[in-house]
């Protein structure tokens, strides 16, 4: 078996802006990341705008990369056979933010699911309908709740348990969820947050949670990985991260923690390139360097390494070390 489900090697994804957008900057930049097939929780975390759901994007095949290679068991995602590329779909499954956007609003809740069994798996009508009530029993539902009604007669809750039991009909190994609990109030958030941390710890499924929001990757994370402006600037097991952190944006997002209210507004607000963002993407350096309190001309000119400050704790910051 390979080691990883999937592989990042120094992917970059391009984007152009301006009035014709020819000049181009890079939403994703260098990124290098693995996902064990040891069940873990893998989180990515970042403000809004930081390239986190590109990242996402890419890793569901949704988004080609400019730039470096995504491995599916070892294998280059983009260019798999029908068999394996029919092995990843069954294998990597999304968890959108917003659950009524994953619905159709005039087809009744039973039928993407019954439709979603029976694309991937084989049986007759009988074991169809036994799989789905199975997995609706994981996320604490029955197929009578959600039978003949449609998306708008559950709560925001309901719709997202129904989406996760979606995803989990193909039985598979990773769960990739992008923000999956921000459009819910707090007390359906950590239901939703205690159904990923079960289907971890029973079911040996691997989760990819993608946030903006510190206190819940630390509730449900075991591995983070801190993005900023299309770099991840640290990462290491999630207790030694928030707990030690080394880089100055990891910092910042841990003093800067809001309150549920502002978590709500932030999350809600549309993402624009504003001029301030776009200087610290086309950075060579550091993109942190207009922020950084301990900049200094080489942060600028030079992008840092990766340097394990502590064994497993990996910073990309000059502060540390590194050779040039």
């Amino acid at each position: 078996m390979y080691e990883f489900i999937i592989e990042l090697k120094n992917v970059s994804k391009y984007y152009g802006y301006g009035l014709l957008g020819i000049s181009r900057f890079a939403a994703v930049d260098d990124v290098s990341l693995g996902i064990s097939n040891k069940p873990l929780i893998n989180v990515i975390a970042g403000e809004s705008g930081c390239g986190k759901t590109t990242l996402a994007r890419i890793i569901l095949r949704m988004v080609k990369p400019d730039k470096g290679q995504v491995l599916f068991n070892g294998k280059d995602l983009w260019r798999l056979n029908r068999k394996d590329l029919d092995e990843f779909y069954k294998s990597v499954q999304p968890i959108f933010q917003d659950p009524y956007d994953s619905f159709n609003p005039y087809e009744k809740l039973e039928i993407p699911l019954l439709k979603t069994a029976k694309k991937f798996l084989n049986g007759n009508d009988k074991e169809i309908i036994a799989v789905v009530e199975k997995v609706l029993e994981i996320v604490g539902l029955s197929f009578d709740m959600i039978k003949g009604k449609r998306k708008d007669e559950l709560s925001g809750g309901q719709l997202q348990r129904v989406a996760i039991a979606r995803a989990l009909i193909p039985s598979p190994k990773l769960l990739v969820a992008d923000e999956p609990v921000s459009m819910l109030d707090a007390t359906l958030r950590a239901n939703i947050l205690n159904i990923f941390k079960e289907l971890k710890d029973r079911r040996d499924i691997n989760i990819l949670y993608i946030t903006h929001d510190l206190a819940t990757a630390y509730y449900i994370g075991d591995y983070i990985y801190i993005m900023f402006r299309g770099t991840i600037v640290e990462h290491g097991h999630i207790e030694k991260v928030l707990s030690e952190p080394l880089h100055p944006y990891t910092r910042t997002l841990i003093d800067a923690l809001p309150s549920y209210e502002k978590r709500e507004r932030f999350a809600k607000e549309p993402i624009e390139l504003k001029e301030t963002e776009l200087k610290e993407f086309l950075l060579r350096g550091c993109k942190y360097y207009y922020r950084c309190p301990y900049a200094t001309k080489k942060c600028f000119e030079e992008k840092p390494p990766y340097i394990e400050a502590s064994p497993n704790h990996y910073v990309m910051c000059w502060r540390y070390g590194g050779s040039s």
